[in-house]
C-alpha cells in the first residue's frame, strides 16, 4: 500500500506542476517531430475524414494517421465500418492532432512528468494498482481519467479478484467489477441461488453491438438489486490523442471487411477414401476441408445452446485465465465488445462431460493417434471451443509438431494458413521457437497486414471459411490464425500418425524441449516415453520409417533443381516474373507445394483454433 500511495502523491504533484507547462504550450506552435509529421501529411491530397459518431458508423484513415509510435492504426487510405460508434472517452488517433491543429495534447498535459512514458508504460504502472487506487487516479486529471478507464485494466482486476462466477455487465468491465463487488458485499455466499443476474434482464443482446442508454441501464440494475447502483457513463475528453488507446478501441469496433472473406484456396473434398487422404494431403502435408463427415454426427443435430446448457449444467470450463460455467460465458459473449474476447477452449471437457464426446466420432482419416499409446500420460489432445463473433486464435503453430483436425458444429470460421517454410507477415518467432511476437489481436493483424498477402508478388497463404458441418485438416508445422465470423462451436483434436511421427520425435528431442513441449508436465521425458511406447507396440517399424525417409531425402538431393536444369540446357537466366507469368492467384501460393517441415511452438492452452 505504501508504494501505491507514494505513486498517487507523485501523480498529483506532477500534474499540478504540469499546469504551467500546459499554459505555456498553448502559446507555442507545434514543433519538432509534430511539425515533421504535419509536413509529411501536407504533401499531396488526402481523403476527407468523416466524424466518428453513432450516426456515421464508418471510419476512414488519412495517410498521415499511419504515422505512429507503438501500435499501428490501420493502413492509410482504408475505411472501416464501425459497430460501436465513436470512442467512449473521445480518444483520437495522433494523426488527427495535426489536421485539427491542436496545440496541446491533453494526454501529455494531464500526465505531468509522466508524459515522457509511452502509453504502454503508463498502463503498466496503472495495472499495478488495486481498484480503489485506480479509481482515485481517475480523479487526478482528464488524461488519467481516460487511462484509468481503459477497459483492459478493469478486465484484469475483475478476473484477478473474482476469477469466474460473475455476470458480465453490458456496460463493460468496470461496471462488471463494481456490480459484482457490491453483490458480493450484500450476499457473501457465492453459492446462493438468489445472487442477482443482471444479464438476464436483457433478453436479446443487440446484434450490431449497440448498447442501451445509461438511463435505461441504470433503472434495470436498480430494479435487479433493490438498491440503486450508479452506472458509469463515460465523459468525452476533447483533445486527447493516442494511437495506442485508439487502436485498441478501433480493433474492438470494426466490422469484418468483405474483402477479408473473398478468397478460398483450400481444396474441399467429399467421398474421400482413407488412402486418398494419406496420398493427397497427409503425406504431402497439405490442408483440406472435408465436407461430408461432421453432418453425420449426433452433435451436428443436437448441439444448440439449449442442449449444451442442459448437458453441461454447472460444470466450469477454461476461458483463458479464468473458468466460467457455460451460462456465465454466454452472458459475457452476448454483450462483450472487446479487441481480444475471452475464448472458451477446454482440454478436459471429455472428462467433465463424457456425453459430449459420445456425440461425435473421430473421422477415419485421423484415427491413427499414436500419442494414445501413452494412455493418461499423453499430452492434451482434444478441446471444446466456443466463442462469439470476432473471437478466435492469433498466429500460432500447433504444439509438439502434431497435425490437427478442427470440426465446426455451429457457426463459421475464417482461416489463414502459411506453410512451415514461410512466416506470416507481422509475425516474428524467436530463433529457438520458444516465443512469438505478433500483433496484439486478430483484428489488428487483418487491418495492418492482410493487404500484404494480396500484392501481386506476394507469396500468398491458403485461405478458407470452414462452415458448420465441415472439418479442416491442419497439417503439422503450419502457421494459422482463426477468427469466428459468428457465434461458433467446434471440437478439435491433435494427433500423431506414422506419416509424421519422425518429425514429432525430432521435435520432442530438441535441447530446449522443456520450453517447447506443451500439454504435459513430463516435457523433457516425453520423447523417451513416446519412442519406447511406439517401438514396443510396433517392433522394427521406426527403423523402417527412418530408412524410407533417408531414401526419400537422397532422392531429392539427386534430383536437379529447376535452376540447374535451365542453366545446364543453356536457357536464358531464370526470371521469377517469367516463371509466374502464367500463374493465377489460385496457383501461386507457396502453401500449395510446401515441403514437410518439423516445427512447433509452445502454447499453454493447446491449439487455440
Amino acid at each position: 500500500m505504501a508504494t501505491r500511495e507514494k505513486f498517487l502523491v507523485n501523480v498529483v504533484v506532477n500534474v499540478k506542476g504540469a499546469k504551467k507547462v500546459m499554459a505555456s504550450k498553448k502559446k507555442q506552435k507545434i514543433s519538432g517531430v509534430a511539425s515533421t509529421k504535419a509536413t509529411k501529411a501536407s504533401q499531396g491530397p488526402r481523403a476527407k475524414k468523416p466524424k466518428l459518431s453513432n450516426l456515421e458508423p464508418e471510419f476512414a484513415l488519412d495517410p498521415a494517421e499511419a504515422e505512429h509510435s507503438g501500435r499501428q492504426v490501420g493502413q492509410p487510405g482504408q475505411s472501416y465500418e464501425l459497430e460501436n460508434g465513436s470512442h467512449p472517452y473521445g480518444v483520437r488517433p495522433m494523426g488527427n492532432m495535426y489536421f485539427e491543429k491542436a496545440e496541446v495534447n491533453v494526454r501529455d498535459a494531464g500526465l505531468g512528468e509522466l508524459c515522457n512514458l509511452s502509453d504502454e508504460q503508463v498502463l503498466d504502472i496503472l495495472g499495478r494498482l488495486d481498484s480503489k487506487d485506480l479509481s482515485r487516479v481517475a480523479q487526478v486529471s482528464k488524461s488519467l481519467y481516460v487511462f484509468a478507464h481503459h477497459d483492459e485494466l478493469w478486465r484484469a482486476l475483475t478476473l484477478q479478484e473474482f476469477s469466474g462466477g460473475f455476470s458480465y455487465a453490458p456496460e463493460g468491465w468496470k461496471q462488471t467489477f463494481v456490480t459484482h463487488l457490491l453483490n458480493a458485499t450484500a450476499n457473501p455466499n457465492p453459492n446462493t441461488s438468489s445472487r442477482p443476474q443482471l444479464h438476464s434482464l436483457q433478453q436479446d443482446p443487440p446484434a450490431n453491438g449497440a448498447r442501451q442508454s445509461g438511463k435505461e441501464e441504470r433503472s434495470l440494475q436498480a430494479s435487479a438489486l433493490g438498491t440503486a447502483i450508479a452506472v458509469h457513463k463515460p465523459l468525452q475528453v476533447s483533445g486527447f490523442y493516442s494511437d495506442y488507446l485508439f487502436q485498441s478501441w478501433l480493433c474492438a469496433s470494426i466490422s469484418v471487411k468483405q474483402e477479408w472473406l473473398e478468397r478460398s484456396t483450400v481444396p474441399r473434398r467429399s467421398n474421400l477414401s482413407l488412402q486418398q487422404f494419406i496420398d493427397d494431403f497427409e503425406r504431402p502435408n497439405r490442408p483440406v476441408i472435408i465436407t461430408d463427415v461432421v453432418k453425420e454426427w449426433p452433435a451436428f443435430q443436437k448441439w444448440d445452446r439449449e442442449y449444451l446448457l442442459k448437458a453441461v449444467g454447472d460444470e466450469k470450463f477454461a476461458c483463458g485465465p479464468v473458468e466460467f460455467t457455460l451460462d456465465e460465458y454466454h452472458a459475457y459473449g452476448d454483450w462483450a465488445r472487446e479487441e481480444r474476447p475471452l475464448y472458451l477452449f477446454d482440454s478436459k471437457f471429455g472428462e467433465k462431460v463424457p456425453q459430449l464426446v459420445a456425440d461425435y466420432e473421430v473421422p477415419e482419416y485421423f484415427r491413427e493417434d499414436l500419442f494414445g499409446l501413452l494412455g493418461d500420460k499423453r499430452p492434451d489432445f482434444r478441446w471444446l471451443i466456443i466463442g462469439p463473433a470476432r473471437s478466435g486464435s492469433s498466429w500460432h503453430i500447433d504444439p509438439n509438431s502434431t497435425s490437427a483436425w478442427n470440426a465446426v458444429i455451429r457457426g463459421s470460421k475464417k482461416w489463414i494458413l502459411y506453410p512451415p517454410n514461410m512466416t506470416p507477415p507481422g509475425v516474428r518467432p524467436s530463433a529457438d521457437g520458444a516465443d512469438v511476437v505478433a500483433p496484439v489481436s486478430i483484428a489488428e493483424w487483418f487491418m495492418n497486414f492482410y493487404d500484404e498477402t494480396r500484392q501481386g508478388d506476394a507469396m500468398r497463404p491458403l485461405e478458407c471459411i470452414c462452415r458448420a458441418g465441415e472439418v479442416l485438416f491442419v497439417p503439422r508445422g503450419w502457421w494459422h490464425t482463426v477468427i469466428n465470423l459468428e457465434e461458433s462451436v467446434a471440437v478439435t483434436q491433435n494427433y500423431v500418425s506414422r506419416r509424421n511421427i519422425l518429425e514429432t520425435l525430432s521435435f520432442l528431442a530438441r535441447p530446449n524441449a522443456k520450453d517447447l513441449v506443451s500439454g504435459t508436465r513430463d516435457r523433457e521425458s516425453l520423447h523417451g516415453a513416446f519412442k519406447a511406447a511406439f517401438e514396443n507396440k510396433f517392433p522394427g517399424e521406426l527403423e523402417r520409417l527412418e530408412a524410407e525417409a533417408a531414401a526419400e531425402k537422397a532422392r531429392k538431393e539427386r534430383k536437379k533443381s529447376f535452376w540447374e536444369s535451365v542453366t545446364d540446357a543453356g536457357a536464358p537466366a531464370f526470371s521469377l516474373g517469367t516463371a509466374l507469368a502464367g500463374a493465377t492467384s489460385e496457383e501461386k501460393p507457396a502453401a500449395a507445394t510446401a515441403d514437410p517441415c518439423p516445427g512447433g511452438f509452445k502454447f499453454n492452452f493447446g491449439p487455440l483454433s
